[in-house]
């Protein structure tokens, strides 16, 4: 079971990571999953209407960084040692939603993988891998 709350997560996010994207809410965390929403507006539209690629490449980095801090406790040093994003699809200018799996998580290493959907479209618009260091204790 996740050692930290959704509520829990979003204060230390606001506490320690203030920088993280304004609005992300966790819609639903368990042992190995999370899934959020993102809201977007014009501030992530790049030319021709589309959600930008930074804009999804920070949804599955902060959310990983989530899942992970929900399965180890506040852990503020972990850090990403690489994500590997694939765009699928034209994210339309709506709310994002992003699921993320831990698959496997060791002492130095924690590795999961992220897909990503328009709200209100059934295929995804992304998927990405994504490897997280973590710190020793």
């Amino acid at each position: 079971m996740p050692v930290m709350t959704p509520d829990e997560l979003h204060r230390f996010l606001a506490e320690e990571f203030p920088q993280a994207p304004s609005g992300l809410r966790i819609e639903a965390l368990e042992d190995a999953r999370i899934r959020l929403r993102l809201p977007t507006g014009h501030r992530n539209l790049r030319p021709g209407g589309t959600v930008s690629g930074p804009t999804l490449m920070t949804l599955v980095d902060c959310g990983f960084y989530l899942l992970l801090l929900g399965r180890l406790g506040p852990v503020a040093l972990a850090v990403t040692t690489n994500l590997n994003i694939n765009f699928m699809r034209k994210p339309a200018p709506a709310d994002l939603l992003g699921e993320g799996r831990l698959l496997k998580l060791g002492r130095s290493l924690a590795v999961g993988d992220f897909t990503i959907w328009s709200d209100g479209t059934p295929d995804p618009v992304a998927h990405a891998t994504v490897t997280y260091s973590i710190p020793p204790r």
